[in-house]
């Protein structure tokens, strides 16, 4: 049985933010939520997320995931301390305690399973992850038997110089068993010059203690500025594109691309240069995406193509184009083998198979059926300064050049709209619709300010 700690109590002054530290987003999800990831493969008992500045938001975050019960460290004291909160939540507990850091949210499951089942195997009471560093300056070194036994944890500033060459340092993640801890925890002691209860404390009393070395340490980079952040996220980003090309997803120039950990890409996608993906997507085989499109939250089928555009929370069909210089968002819909054009604009619509439109043209809350041609310029007036009205458009129709559709407004099936035309009643199934001023010229006609421009004629 093992009860999992998180400590997020912290402000991380050097942000320079209102939002706490654990809440920044590291390539799609806060960072407390990427830490939460980590424990896909171990089911714990319990989830306790020790919480302190910032605690309403932290809370309002995480209220989608189950199980978790906040603690909260009202003065920030140390680790120790930390720890210390979730005494009263584990009280009759007969297992382990995994203890976590909510700014290091780069560890994978499996790293942790590790952890977890090297401290059971070997019954420690205490176990460390650490890892060897090759500049190990400033942090505190894990000093060990052949056996990986901990024989002592000296922080940097008190090692001599022989101890600074030893590259194995302390992660800051640890496993105890539960009983064990409770003879050491509620006795640490804040002698120190920065008068904080430190949990490496308790590890000189605890009997046996062992290392788990991490194999990428990477792994265990902590948070605490913007700088890190962003490095952070560089980490992360490799690792995705990674993992994606070696399935089979082509990159053409991976370092401008950026890809969220939530996406889902199927093989012989190709992303092109200068292109992000973000959110809750998934991309079909045989896709292209970019040069420089944004795509969030959307469901690309197969075969698609997408270019310099944006693509938000809507869904795009099999065989589609889309772009250059698109922008499709609240909820669209692409039917399959659609043509969406040069700075062509689609909200809250729904677009049916072989629907073509082609440039300079914005459909909002419209239904259209199959094979449409939606002629350039062609708008759907669908805001009355009040409230927004539909527009349904039936198949095979075609809008002439610079139509405006009021809303609310229904054309049937196999409808033309003359170019020009402003369209404020329905139209039947087969039927030519013509609304606009007709024309007329004025002969030998100037501007006024060119006739008062005009030289007199002499008297």
């Amino acid at each position: 049985m093992v009860a999992v700690a998180i400590l997020a109590a912290g402000r991380g002054t050097r942000m320079k933010s209102s939002l706490p530290k654990v809440l920044h987003s590291v390539g799609g999800k806060s960072m407390v939520e990427r830490v939460l990831d980590g424990l896909a493969d171990l089911n714990p008992s319990h989830t306790l997320i020790v919480v302190g500045f910032g605690q309403d938001q932290v809370k309002a975050a995480l209220a989608h995931w189950p199980g978790l019960t906040f603690i909260e460290q009202r003065e920030q004291l140390g680790t120790g301390h930390a720890v210390q909160q979730v005494i009263p939540h584990l009280e009759g507990f007969d297992g382990d305690l995994l203890v976590l850091n909510g700014d290091v949210p780069l560890l994978r499951p499996e790293t942790i399973q590790n952890l977890v089942t090297t401290h059971q195997e070997n019954g420690n009471a205490a176990t460390l992850l650490t890892a060897q560093f090759t500049d190990p300056t400033g942090y505190g070194r894990v000093f060990c038997t052949d056996q990986n036994l901990i024989t002592e944890i000296v922080e940097h500033r008190d090692c001599s110089p022989a101890q600074r060459q030893n590259p194995r340092i302390n992660a800051g993640v640890y496993c105890f068993n539960w009983a064990q801890l409770m003879t050491v925890l509620p006795h640490l002691s804040a002698d120190n010059d920065q008068r904080e209860y430190y949990l490496t404390d308790v590890v000189k009393d605890l009997n046996p203690a062992m290392a788990v070395d991490v194999a990428d340490c990477q792994e265990i980079f902590g948070i605490n500025s913007r700088k890190q952040l962003a490095e952070a996220y560089a980490m992360l980003q490799d690792r995705i594109k990674d993992h994606w090309m070696a399935a089979g997803v082509t990159l053409i120039d991976p370092d401008s691309t950026t890809i969220d950990t939530t996406v889902y890409l199927e093989p012989d996608v190709v992303i092109e240069p200068q292109t992000h993906l973000r959110g809750k997507t998934v991309v079909g085989t045989g896709s292209r995406l970019g040069p420089g499109s944004l795509i969030e939250n959307s469901q690309i089928g197969a075969d698609v193509t997408v270019a310099f555009s944006v693509v938000s929370d809507s869904t795009v069909g099999s065989g589609a184009r889309v772009g250059p210089y698109a922008h499709l968002r609240g909820q669209a819909v692409v039917g399959d083998g659609c043509r969406i054009g040069n700075f062509v604009e689609i909200k809250k619509s729904t677009l049916g198979a072989g629907t073509n439109v082609a440039h300079l043209s914005y459909l909002g809350d419209a239904t259209l059926g199959t094979k449409v041609n939606v002629g350039a310029g062609t708008i759907t007036a669908n805001y009355d300064g009040y409230k927004k009205h539909p527009t349904v458009i039936g198949d095979r129709t075609k809008t002439g050049s610079n139509s405006v559709l009021v809303a609310p407004v229904t054309l049937g099936s196999d409808v033309t709209i003359a170019a020009g035309s402003v369209v404020r009643k329905d139209a039947p199934d087969n039927s030519l619709v013509v609304s606009r001023a007709p024309q007329k010229i004025y002969a030998d006609w100037q501007p006024k300010h060119q006739r008062e421009e005009q030289p007199k004629a002499p008297e």
